[in-house]
């Protein structure tokens, strides 16, 4: 109980503090984007939180909605924009979703919120993932990110579940800022984004 109530804490100032420093980069972003998007500036999408619970998830809409001649979306490396290959190379996609952990959906540090249809697809063990909020970032981003496979970001994300500490969180912290700096863990393929979970 003091651990959550403490990692609540934590959530609440980091997030007030980061979203209002960030304000003049938010900004830039916004303009940027608003432009090179059409005026789509947010990326919004229904995820599941703590116990399963659907919440709206915040991102900078890095790709455009490009479509073939069928009128299906093309794929991932032909819809990102120049701004939005530099935005996620920086992890910058991600601020919007303090407002989340402001929110309280989410937090700095958990299992990274996946697809809603994946629920159905998770056996017992790994439906466990979702017993803690969902972070921002998490063991399985530090351990690999984009660069590991589907059944080795589970395992990662049920060992924190069961092995979550104030100290932990924030060593995930720490790592992360690494990785975001050295740019490390992101898929290097041309799909851009993870290929879909389809179940064990």
């Amino acid at each position: 109980m003091k651990y959550n109530m403490l990692k609540r804490t934590i959530d609440i100032l980091a997030s007030s503090l980061i979203l209002l420093v960030s304000s003049p980069v938010l900004f830039f972003l916004f303009i940027s984007l608003y432009f090179s998007n059409n005026g789509k500036v947010f990326f919004i999408q229904q995820r599941p939180g703590l116990r399963n619970k659907p919440f709206y998830i915040y991102k900078f809409k890095t790709m455009n909605d490009a479509r073939d001649e069928h009128g299906n979306f093309l794929p991932d490396h032909k819809r990102i924009t120049w701004i939005g290959s530099w935005i996620r190379k920086t992890s910058l996609d991600e601020l919007p979703q303090f407002w989340n952990v402001l929110k309280g959906e989410m937090s700095l540090v958990g299992p990274r919120p996946l697809l809603m249809k994946y629920l159905e697809l998770y056996n017992e063990h790994q439906l466990r993932r979702h017993e803690v909020k969902p972070g921002i970032t998490g063991w399985a981003q530090v351990n690999g990110r984009n660069a590991i496979s589907w059944q080795q970001k589970f395992e990662f994300d049920i060992w924190y579940v069961d092995n979550r500490t104030l100290s932990l969180d924030i060593k995930i912290l720490i790592l992360t800022l690494k990785k975001v700096f050295k740019k490390e863990g992101v898929s290097k393929s041309e799909t851009v984004t993870m290929p879909p979970f389809t179940g064990n």
